[in-house]
């Protein structure tokens, strides 16, 4: 199951906060053809109905099936640069 650094789930809560309902809102990442170079992340209010959830420290990150597939054995962290734009970046998990 994809998991998420402290830094990811601070953004995604950041993120989220800013949202009509910060409550359920979270960030969907879903597939747009084959492979993890195909994947695209939006804010979201809720999960689609086959979404897998992922919950850590009130951040939520809905997957779509595709998704969740490529996504299962990695890890998604986040940063920010100089102008505080934020980025994702998915990476090996660590043992």
């Amino acid at each position: 199951m994809l998991t998420l650094t402290a830094n990811a789930a601070q953004a995604i809560r950041d993120l989220a906060a800013a949202t009509p309902e910060p409550s359920q809102s979270g960030i969907r990442i879903s597939s747009q053809g084959e492979g993890a170079s195909a994947l695209t992340l939006t804010l979201a209010t809720s999960p689609e109905p086959a979404d897998e959830v992922v919950e850590t420290e009130g951040a939520r990150v809905y997957l779509d099936p595709v998704a969740a597939s490529v996504l299962d054995d990695k890890s998604l962290d986040a940063g920010a640069d100089d102008q505080g734009s934020v980025s994702f970046l998915v990476k090996e998990q660590s043992a």
